[in-house]
């Protein structure tokens, strides 16, 4: 048997960052490593400079995400005026009026989110010797150190994450022990939203990271750039993601 910490994710809005270039800034369906590890760190208090305690927690859990309804794709189109390099390069700017007191040029960029998801997550240490024990991440879940959001501080969570601790031998068995019903029934309600917005089945899918447990097989292998090699130079190594649809008969 194996403990797994669970929670849930959901907001109006999440940006689940992904490979970005240039001016566009794609959101992926659902939260990656380094977005889970992010969350963690700020629920402790363990701030992105903090280059022992991030990587503590990179090389100290496995995450599977449940994803139950990946919300409906919202693209925010940005215009912004700033200086060219050449101009700040003879005119450094530490404001705003500073940098529109030269000449500036246009520039876009496209940021994508999306609306309605919801999500829930489970967090397995990776070894008998964890940085914290899965009671503190719970703990730290409830009464967070510094505030969360889902991917971007402009998207706060809308509902508790409800952290609990379940045993299980597979996550199958552990998705189907978490308690989110939630307060007056929402998530019941949201599952009638999540039908127009990519539910798959109502058991939903499962991601999952090599060495846990599913319960199910994979139907399909991801690769993904999303674990933290360094937050402070926000370089990121590729990882392996196994993909499966958990059935209706947990």
């Amino acid at each position: 048997m194996a403990r797994y910490l669970l929670f849930q994710l959901y907001a109006p809005l999440a940006a689940w960052g992904d490979v970005a270039v240039g001016e566009s800034r794609p959101s992926a369906t659902r939260p990656g490593r380094s977005a889970l590890i992010g969350l963690l760190g700020a629920a402790l208090g363990i701030r992105r400079d903090d280059e022992a305690g991030q990587d503590g927690l990179a090389k100290g859990y496995r995450f599977a995400v449940r994803e139950l309804a990946q919300g409906s794709l919202l693209r925010d189109y940005h215009t912004a005026q700033v200086p060219s390099r050449a101009a700040l390069k003879k005119a450094p700017a530490y404001t705003r009026r500073d940098e529109l007191a030269v000449e500036v040029n246009t520039i876009l960029s496209a940021r994508d989110y999306r609306c309605d998801g919801y999500w829930q997550v489970a967090v397995e240490a990776t070894g008998d010797s964890p940085p914290h024990d899965l009671e503190q991440l719970a703990e730290a879940l409830g009464r967070p150190r510094f505030n969360l959001y889902l991917g971007r501080k402009a998207c706060p969570p809308a509902l508790p994450l409800q952290p609990q601790i379940v045993e299980a031998d597979s996550l199958q068995a552990a998705f189907a022990q978490g308690d989110f019903t939630g307060p007056e029934g929402f998530v019941a309600e949201l599952g009638l939203i999540a039908k127009g917005h990519g539910l798959e089945q109502e058991g939903g899918s499962l991601y999952w990271e090599a060495g846990m447990e599913a319960g199910i097989s994979a139907r399909q292998t991801y690769t993904r750039r999303d674990h933290p090699r360094t937050r402070f130079r926000w370089q990121f190594d590729e990882r392996q993601e196994h993909h499966g649809t958990l059935s209706t008969e947990e």
